[in-house]
């Protein structure tokens, strides 16, 4: 993993609002460690095909990090993907802002976008990998805790990894930015804060076992009731 700026490209520079744009790279591994899914934009046949998707970070084993994505091996955006620049975002939605003018409503996020030409993983060792990659950044600790796949699972699924090198960050935070000739309007200004919060771990039907210290971290950390 580096600590290296993020480099603008022509693709990634921030023609609007420069100034909410990060270039520290954590900002980036920030962004990515927190989120759970994500937006990735292919064409297919011709067309823009965008797929909400979980996703799974590395960053021991290349300079700039990679992010893991999978899907069947029939998936038509997964078999497209290996041939051309695909465009994957995430985003996290912090509050609504709201401004005595209309004009000025806005939102307070935090959002990636990463840009390059996905590799195919065919190794098994690495395709298991980018699997436990995924399964783990979803539940820390889950790809120990359950059966692994088995060659026949493996075979029906592929997965693609993404280098986290040409990428931006921008976000926005704070209040809402009124003109000075409406400060003195008479309507509510502010911020409403939101956040994604986990319920109570639920067993399954055909489960009676107690939930395990894994599953209880990770709705805890997400905000369920302790």
């Amino acid at each position: 993993m580096t600590t290296t700026p993020l480099q603008p490209t022509a693709r990634t520079s921030l023609r609007r609002s420069k100034e909410r744009a990060a270039t520290d790279r954590q900002a980036l591994y920030d962004v990515l460690l927190e989120g759970m899914f994500c937006q990735l934009g292919v064409v297919v046949d011709g067309h823009p095909l965008v797929l909400p998707t979980a996703y799974g970070i590395d960053l021991d084993h290349s300079a700039d990090g990679i992010m893991y994505l999978h899907g069947s091996v029939a998936a038509r955006s997964v078999v497209a993907a290996p041939d051309q620049t695909v465009c994957v975002t995430v985003t996290h939605t912090d509050g609504l802002v709201l401004a005595r003018s209309a004009f000025h409503h806005s939102v307070n996020y935090r959002s990636a976008v990463i840009f390059g030409v996905p590799r195919l993983v065919i190794g098994p060792e690495e395709k298991l990998h980018g699997l436990n990659r995924i399964v783990d950044h979803l539940v820390p600790g889950r790809s120990t805790a359950v059966r692994p796949p088995n060659r026949k699972e493996l075979a029906k699924t592929s997965v693609l990894a993404l280098s986290l090198t040409e990428a931006s960050v921008k976000t926005r935070s704070g209040p809402a930015n009124d003109e000075e000739e409406d400060l003195d309007l008479p309507y509510w200004t502010g911020v409403i804060p939101l956040r994604s919060v986990a319920g109570e771990p639920e067993n399954n039907p055909d489960c009676d076992l107690l939930v395990p210290g894994h599953v209880r971290a990770r709705a805890n950390r997400l905000g369920a009731p302790s």
